[in-house]
C-alpha cells in the first residue's frame, strides 16, 4: 500500500530538523544570508515561518475534510516561495492572486499586526458564514485591508482586470480622481504555467504590452508560478521561458534556486516594475506537492520515482537546508517554529468547527445584487451645476423647447452621457472607435472633444480587454462605461461579466465592487445589412448572469432617464449594468408613416431618472389585449396595435418592459390584470434567447385567467439582405398572433 504523501513530505522535513547542528546561529539577525545579498537572516527565518504556516494550513484542510467539516483541499504546498514576492511588495500594492497563494497571504498578513490568517483561512476551508472575505460563499484568498480582491478563477480570467487596474491607477490620477493608492503602487497578478496558455491570460498580457507600447503607464507584475503541470497535463520544458522571455514591452525575470537567490531576482523584478511603470513578467519556479487537490490520485499519471523527485524539491526542505547551512538558524530554532505553528493551527482547527455555514437563501444571496432604491434615486435627481452645464452646452441646452427640439435615440444617449460625465468626473468612456470616430453609429460623437482623451479613449480590438479594463478601472475608483460595438461581439468575452464582474461583490460580501455601465449596440432589424455578426437577437447569455441589471430602452427620452438611473445604481450600489441599445432605432425618426417623426423625443430635464421596475404602457387602460415587448419589438407592437384597431376593431395596450433583468414582474402582472389575453412580442430567437418564456411562465404560474401566447423570431442565424425578414418578427405576425390569442 502506497504511503500517504503528505506524511512522507512531513517526515522528510522532520528528519532534517532532528539532525544535530550548532547550538547557536552563526550570524546576527541583521546580517545578509550571503555576502552582497539583501536578504537578512531574520527576514529569511520569517519567510520560512510564513511558508511553514501555509503548509500547516494545507494539512489542516485535509484534516477538516476527513472529519466531514471542510470543503476545500487545493493546496499551496510546493508554491510557498511566492511568500518572497509578498514580502517585497508594499502592503498597498493591489494583488490578484492564484489559488495556490497560501505562502503569499501569510507573508502579506505579517505586514498587518491585527491580521488573523490562521483562523480566517480555516474558516474559509469550513465555508463558514463568519469567514471575513466571502462569508463562506467560496474558498478565496482575499482581504479588504490587505488590498487583495478575491478571485475564484482557475484559468487566469483575472488577468485582464488586473491589467485594467494597473492601467487605471495612472489614468485616474491624470483626471484628478483619488484612487486610495500611493503614486508608486504596482499591481501583482499571479497565475499558473498551465493557465498562461489560456486565451484570457494571453489577452491580459498582450493588452498590457499594447498599452505600454502606446506610452501608457501599466505597472503590473505578472507572477507566473510554474510547477510544470496543469492537473495531469505536463507543461513542456522551458515553455514559459520560450513563450514570454523574448516579448518586447515585457521585462522578463526568472526566479529559481536557493532562497536568497530567489529573493534577489524578485527584488529586481519588483523594483523594475515600480520604477519603469511598465509590465514585468516574473517566472517563479515551483513544484506541486500532493496532487491538484485532495481528491486527485496523482499516482495515476505520475510514477512513484517522479513523485519522490518532486518531493525532494520541496521549498520548505530546501529553505531549511539553506538557513541551517548558512548559519541563519539552527535546526532546533526551525523545529520549534514548526512545532509552535502546528500547535496553533491544530488548536484553531478544533475551534473552527463550531463556526457553521450559511443556512438560508437570504444569507447566501445578500451581497449579490444590492439595491438601495431611495439612495439611488436621490443621487440621480441631484441638480447639476448650472454654470458648468451652460458652459458645456453653450447657448442651447438639450432640453430647450425651441424648435426643432426633438431628437433621435442616439442623440439623446449622447446628451445624457455628456451630462453624466459633467456631473461625475470619475466617468470614463472607452472601447473600439468611441473616441475620434465617435462610435460606429456616432453615439459618442463629440464626447472626446468635450472631455478630453483621458476620459474618452479608444482601445485595441478585443472585448475581453475592454471589459477587463472596466473592472480594473472600477477598482481604481473610476466609473467606467465600456462599449461593445455589437451584441454578437460580447460572446467572445462574456465570462468577464459572468465569471468576474458580476461575482466580485458576491464573493467579497460587498467589500469589493466593480461598478460599471456596459453599453452594447444590439439586436437586429438593420434593413438586411450586416448579417448575423452585426444582428444578434439573443440576450439569453446575459439574462442568466446573476446580479446584473439589463436596461433596454427603445426611445430617446427613456434612454436618457434610464442612463441616469443606471449610473446611480452603479455608483451608489456598486452594480454592473448592461445598457442594451437597439441599433436599428438609433437614428429612426418615424413611427407610423414616413415623415411623421413619431420616434423623435424631447430631452428630459436633468434629475428625471428611471429605475428597474418602472415600465411604460401605451393605449387604452381597458383594452382587451395586452402586448408585452421591448426594444425594436415596442415599435413593431405599436404599429401592429394601430392596425388591429383600424382594421380589426381590436383594442390593444402595449407595455414596454424597459428593464429586462430583473424583469418588472409587478408591472407585468398589474397590466395583465383581467384582460382576455396577453401576447408577448419577443424579437429574440424562440428558444431561450429572450424574455417570452419567462413572462408567460410567470403569468401562468400566477394563475392569470386569460389566454397567453407569444410571437418570437425563428431559431436561426440572421442572413444578409432581405432574407433577414424571414427570420425576424414582422408586424403582420404580431397582428395574426393577436387575432389568434383572442379567437
Amino acid at each position: 500500500m502506497q504511503r500517504d504523501r503528505v506524511q512522507v513530505v512531513e517526515e522528510r522535513l522532520d528528519q532534517l530538523l532532528a539532525q544535530p547542528g550548532p547550538t547557536d546561529a552563526q550570524m546576527p539577525d541583521d546580517a545578509p544570508l550571503h555576502a552582497g545579498g539583501t536578504l537578512s537572516a531574520l527576514e529569511a527565518v520569517r519567510l520560512f515561518e510564513d511558508q511553514v504556516l501555509s503548509r500547516q494550513l494545507d494539512i489542516a484542510a485535509r484534516h477538516l475534510k476527513s472529519r466531514g467539516t471542510g470543503y476545500y483541499t487545493i493546496a499551496s504546498a510546493g508554491h510557498e516561495q511566492n511568500a518572497v514576492v509578498a514580502a517585497q511588495l508594499q502592503p498597498t500594492d493591489p494583488c490578484f492572486l492564484h489559488y495556490r497563494s497560501g505562502g503569499f497571504m501569510m507573508a502579506r498578513s505579517r505586514q498587518q499586526a491585527e491580521a488573523t490568517p490562521i483562523f480566517d483561512t480555516l474558516l474559509s476551508f469550513r465555508a463558514s458564514r463568519d469567514e471575513p472575505i466571502s462569508g463562506g460563499r467560496h474558498k478565496v484568498w482575499g482581504s479588504r485591508s490587505l488590498h487583495v480582491p478575491p478571485q475564484t478563477s482557475t484559468i487566469a480570467s483575472h488577468l485582464p482586470k488586473a491589467v485594467g487596474m494597473a492601467f487605471s491607477l495612472g489614468r485616474a490620477r491624470r483626471i484628478g480622481v483619488q484612487t486610495g493608492y500611493p503614486e508608486d503602487a504596482i499591481v501583482c497578478c499571479s497565475f499558473g504555467d498551465a493557465s498562461a496558455n489560456h486565451a484570457t491570460a494571453l489577452t491580459g498580457i498582450n493588452s498590457a504590452r499594447y498599452a505600454s507600447r502606446r506610452g501608457n503607464p501599466v505597472p503590473i507584475l505578472f507572477l507566473c508560478e510554474d510547477n510544470g503541470i496543469g492537473i495531469s497535463v505536463e507543461t513542456p520544458r522551458r515553455w514559459i521561458n520560450d513563450a514570454f522571455s523574448g516579448q518586447r514591452h515585457l521585462r522578463y525575470f526568472e526566479a529559481d534556486g536557493p532562497l536568497d537567490q530567489v529573493w534577489e531576482t524578485v527584488r529586481l523584478a519588483v523594483d523594475c516594475c515600480r520604477a519603469t511603470r511598465a509590465p514585468v513578467f516574473l517566472h517563479l519556479r515551483t513544484v506541486r506537492l500532493w496532487g491538484h487537490a485532495g481528491s486527485d490520485v496523482e499516482s495515476t499519471y505520475r510514477s512513484l520515482a517522479e513523485i519522490e523527485r518532486i518531493e525532494l524539491a520541496d521549498p520548505l526542505l530546501r529553505n531549511a537546508q539553506t538557513l541551517i547551512g548558512s548559519g541563519a538558524a539552527t535546526p532546533d530554532r526551525l523545529r520549534l517554529i514548526r512545532e509552535d505553528l502546528k500547535a496553533r493551527v491544530t488548536a484553531a482547527e478544533d475551534e473552527v468547527i463550531h463556526y457553521g455555514p450559511l443556512t438560508t437563501l437570504d444569507e447566501v444571496a445578500a451581497p449579490l445584487a444590492p439595491y438601495d432604491a431611495e439612495r439611488c434615486r436621490t443621487a440621480a435627481s441631484a441638480p447639476p451645476d448650472t454654470e458648468q452645464r451652460n458652459r458645456l452646452w453653450g447657448d442651447r441646452l438639450p432640453e430647450d423647447a425651441t424648435a426643432p427640439s426633438k431628437r433621435t435615440l442616439a442623440a439623446r444617449i449622447n446628451a445624457a452621457l455628456a451630462d453624466e460625465m459633467l456631473r461625475r468626473p470619475e466617468i470614463v468612456i472607452f472601447g473600439e472607435d468611441v473616441g475620434k470616430k465617435g462610435g460606429v453609429y456616432h453615439v459618442t460623437a463629440g464626447l472626446q472633444k468635450l472631455f478630453g482623451q483621458p476620459r474618452v479613449f479608444d482601445t485595441l480590438l478585443d472585448e475581453t480587454t475592454i471589459l477587463g479594463v472596466a473592472q480594473g478601472a472600477a477598482l481604481a475608483g473610476l466609473l467606467p462605461v465600456p462599449e461593445i460595438q455589437y451584441l454578437a461581439y460580447l460572446h467572445n468575452a462574456i465570462d468577464q461579466i459572468r465569471g468576474e464582474a458580476s461575482s466580485l461583490s458576491y464573493f467579497s460580501c460587498g467589500q469589493f465592487t466593480n461598478p460599471m455601465v456596459i453599453r452594447i449596440a444590439g439586436y437586429a432589424y438593420q434593413r438586411g445589412f450586416g448579417g448575423h455578426f452585426h444582428n444578434d437577437n439573443s440576450i439569453g447569455a446575459l439574462r442568466e448572469i446573476p446580479g446584473i441589471v439589463i436596461a433596454s430602452p427603445s426611445r430617446g427620452d427613456d434612454a436618457a432617464r434610464m442612463l441616469r438611473g443606471s449610473f446611480a445604481m452603479a455608483r451608489e450600489n456598486g452594480r454592473v449594468v448592461v445598457f442594451l441599445e437597439p441599433i436599428a432605432l438609433y437614428h429612426e425618426k418615424d413611427l407610423y408613416e414616413e415623415g411623421d417623426e413619431g420616434w423623435l423625443c424631447d430631452y428630459p430635464a436633468p434629475g428625471d431618472a428611471l429605475f428597474p421596475g418602472e415600465t411604460r404602457a401605451y393605449g387604452d387602460e381597458d383594452a382587451e389585449l395586452l402586448i408585452v415587448s421591448y426594444a425594436n419589438g415596442l415599435r413593431l407592437s405599436l404599429r401592429a396595435a394601430r392596425t388591429l384597431q383600424q382594421e380589426h376593431g381590436i383594442r390593444a395596450r402595449v407595455l414596454d418592459l424597459r428593464w429586462i433583468q430583473p424583469l418588472p414582474w409587478d408591472s407585468v402582472v398589474k397590466e395583465a390584470g383581467n384582460r382576455k389575453a396577453v401576447l408577448v412580442v419577443d424579437e429574440c430567437r424562440a428558444t431561450g434567447a429572450g424574455i417570452a418564456d419567462a413572462v408567460i411562465a410567470h403569468l401562468a404560474e400566477g394563475a392569470f385567467a386569460g389566454r397567453l401566447a407569444s410571437v418570437r423570431a425563428a431559431d436561426c442565424f440572421i442572413p444578409l439582405g432581405p432574407a433577414a425578414h424571414t427570420v425576424l418578427v414582422q408586424e403582420d405576425q404580431i397582428v395574426d398572433g393577436a387575432r389568434e390569442v383572442l379567437a
